[in-house]
Order: structure tokens, then sequence, then C-alpha cells
């Protein structure tokens, strides 16, 4: 039986074979800071190892699902590059294998905004489900890094190219019910009736059969084994690259100054 009593920022809970488990950060939109990132990147490995859970919902803590990386971690990164190779790319490659890899299907419930890493871990799981009120974006391009940690193994699969193209390459923010619309998420709900919906899908699927059930994930899922080949770790290591430049610096000012972005690379005269 694992051992949860290191995970501080995640709660879990379980409930006769459904572990809920939830970012517990709601006084900073459950950012992820170093702690919570490296508790998104294992917790995956847990529970495959827990008999007692069969099926998992991931959500947030109050008003968000997760605002994404943390500015300080992400400040943290300019004066350490091993803090880019040792989180960024090895935690963010961890949290998507490891939830790919994991036989126990995956119920999100996306109750706010959802950001980033906190993006990737509502879109990985295996059933999506987005409150009306659920707002959504990439965010890395508006921070001045190459779109890395999930967008391109999953994105062009869920919604169609053009529309990982448009939505990647501007961070522009789509609601519940429009990412339903595109394909983005699996369903979107009233606000209210959020936790109850992903709770029913997830109890069905602990008390399905279960063999079939993780059998048919993996199936699946060897779609995105062939875009982590094709794509993912490429992308991954661009993000990395970016974060090694100028605009990231520019970037992070402008979100924590609540401003559009003067990017150094934007500025020349070609």
């Amino acid at each position: 039986m694992p051992d949860y009593s290191s995970y501080r920022d995640l709660v879990i809970e379980k409930r006769d074979g459904v572990a809920i488990v939830t970012m517990n950060r709601p006084e900073v939109f459950n950012a992820t800071d170093r702690r919570l990132h490296n508790e998104l990147s294992r917790i995956w490995l847990d529970l495959g190892q827990d008999d007692e859970v069969r099926a998992v919902v991931i959500t947030g803590a109050g008003e968000a699902f997760s605002a994404g990386g943390d500015f300080d971690m992400i400040e943290e990164s300019f004066h350490h590059p091993e803090v880019v190779l040792d989180v960024f790319f090895t935690e963010a490659r961890d949290i998507v294998y490891n939830m790919l890899n994991l036989d126990k299907p995956i119920v999100s419930a996306i109750n706010g905004a959802a950001v980033g890493a906190g993006l990737a871990v509502a879109l990985m799981a295996d059933i999506s489900i987005a409150s009306e009120r659920a707002r959504l974006t990439d965010g890395h391009i508006r921070l001045g890094v190459a779109a890395g940690d999930h967008a391109c193994i999953i994105w062009p699969l869920l919604c169609g190219l053009a529309k990982a193209k448009y939505y990647l390459l501007t961070s522009d923010f789509i609601d519940g019910r429009e990412a339903e619309r595109i394909g983005l998420v699996s369903l979107c709900v009233p606000h209210e009736q959020l936790m109850d919906k992903a709770l029913e899908v997830a109890r069905r699927l602990a008390d399905g059969p279960q063999r079939a059930i993780r059998w048919t994930k993996r199936a699946l899922n060897q779609w995105l084994r062939l875009g982590g080949v094709v794509s993912f770790d490429f992308s991954l290591a661009a993000e990395m690259l970016t974060f090694f430049g100028e605009d990231v610096r520019e970037g992070l000012a402008s979100l924590r100054e609540r401003r559009p972005p003067r990017f150094p690379s934007a500025q020349g005269s070609g």
C-alpha cells in the first residue's frame, strides 16, 4: 500500500475504489510551485500501486483547477539552469507519461481556470469534464516559451490540427462550452453539477470490468505513445531551450504587471 504522507499540496481521499485527488493551493489558484509540480509527477505511480483504487478523479480546490506554473518557480529558472533540466523537463515529461501509463482510468473535473501544467493534467485525463465556468489556455506563447508540456502530444488528436495551431499559437482562452464543442474536453456541465458528474463517471469505471477498461485505455493510448515519438519529446526540448532566451523574462514581467508583452524577438526591423 503506498504511503501518501509525503504529499502536502495534493489531498488524496479514497471512496470505495475511487481516489479523489485535489490540488490544494487555493490561495494561489493551485499554481504549480516546485513541490506541487513534483507531486503531480509522481502521484500516478503511487495510485498505480494502490490496490484499493480502481479509478481517479483529479480536481482543484477553490475557484481554479490550476493556474499553471508559479511565477517564482519560473523566475528561479532564470538563475538556475539545472531547474529547467531537473524540474521542468524531467517532471513535465513524467506528468504526461505517468498519466498515460497508469492503466486505471483518470477523470478530470475542471472547475475553473486551467493553464500550463494544470491544463496538462486536465487534458491528459482519460475523460475530461469541464464546468461552464472553466477557462482553458495553454499559455506558453504568452509567457514567451514554446508549447511543450503536453500540447503537441494531445491537442491535435483532441480537436484537430487547425484548432490546435490557432489556440496554441495565440494562447487565447477557451471556455468550457467551446472546449466541448471543438472536442478538447469530453463533457461540459453546469458548475454545480461538476463533481457529481465526475464522481458518477468515476464510479461507473470503478465498478466496471477492470481488465477490459484498463486494456482499452492502454490500446487507445498507443496513439499518444506515437505522438510522444513524433512530437512531444521535441516540443518539450524546444520549450526548455526557450527558457534560456530573453522573451521569457519579458513574458513573465508582463504577466506580473498585467500588461501586454513587448517580446525582444519581435522588436527588430525584420
